[in-house]
């Protein structure tokens, strides 16, 4: 069950959830779960696995939905240990108690793991390379499209999750909402400003208000005008272009392409941090 349930959080923290996860570490007397059952949650209550069921599974359940709403920073909002008494009486102590006459006890972890980020590199040039360096120091995923195969291969991105290098139309195809939302964030860094204009209005025609995949295009107000025209122009929802940020990055003053991967990086953190200190 262990396996099955670590292997349940990967998939949902792939799908760019974060995930709760409560773990029996002891136990005395007659408990319903044993130490080590495990059990996983996302924050729209989806869940997998069991510690046992009955009282202590649903006070459990009420413990986890409370930490994924706590807001802490990317990565660290830790968990707690706490104690559940299985007896009716057990008001007063330092421990949970529960309506329950097994008499047993149990000691259980609580922690949150956050998803990381996963960054979309729509172009495989100078700027793309070096987000992608970057990813990999933060220990970010990322994956890359271009339409040419000399900038997207395992060669020059060999730590990429996945490699894109197809038309526009080919890649959108096997695309929606849903599988978008394996990324974080959808970078348009393209040669060709008309390429990167067809893959921004590809995407924001599958994609929600709600999508968790942000999108963003390098280039000046300028170049924006012209793409959110466009977008407008293609019947693309105002409120998913209005979220669209261009240019991408923190205003440092960046120019070379390592510069410009710090901005967008940082711009990527800024998001995160933000985004997890208002779940609750």
């Amino acid at each position: 069950m262990t396996r099955a349930v670590l292997a349940w959080t990967m998939d949902k923290l792939n799908q760019g959830y974060s995930v709760a996860i409560a773990t029996i570490i002891d136990s005395k007397g007659s408990v319903p779960g044993k130490p080590g059952a495990k059990l996983a949650l996302i924050k729209n209550g989806e869940k997998y696995g069991t510690v046992g069921g009955a009282g202590l599974e649903l006070k459990i359940e009420k413990a986890l939905t409370k930490l994924l709403k706590e807001p802490k920073p990317m990565s660290s909002k830790g968990g707690v240990i706490n104690t559940f008494l299985l007896y009716k009486d057990g008001k007063g102590k330092e421990v949970i108690p529960l309506d329950s006459l097994c008499g047993g006890q149990v000691r259980v972890a609580i922690e949150v793991i956050d998803s990381m980020p996963h960054i979309l590199i729509v172009g495989g040039g100078h700027v793309g390379l070096a987000i992608a360096l970057a990813s990999d120091t933060l220990g970010w995923a990322h994956s890359v499209f271009d339409i040419r195969e000399d900038y997207a291969n395992s060669g020059r991105f060999p730590f990429a999750e996945e490699i894109h290098n197809c038309s526009i139309d080919e890649f959108l195809k096997n695309e929606d909402n849903n599988s978008l939302n394996r990324f974080s964030d959808i970078l348009l860094l393209g040669h060709d400003w008309s390429l990167d204009q067809d893959m921004l209005i590809g995407i924001l025609s599958l994609l929600n208000i709600d999508s968790r995949a942000r999108l963003g295009a390098i280039g000046s107000k300028s170049k924006w005008r012209a793409f959110k025209k466009a977008a407008l122009e293609s019947n693309i929802q105002k409120s998913l272009i209005d979220a669209t940020r261009c240019p991408i990055g923190i205003s440092i003053g960046a120019h070379s392409p390592e510069e410009i991967a710090i901005a967008v990086c940082a711009e990527i953190i800024s998001f995160e941090k933000l985004h997890n200190d208002s779940e609750g």
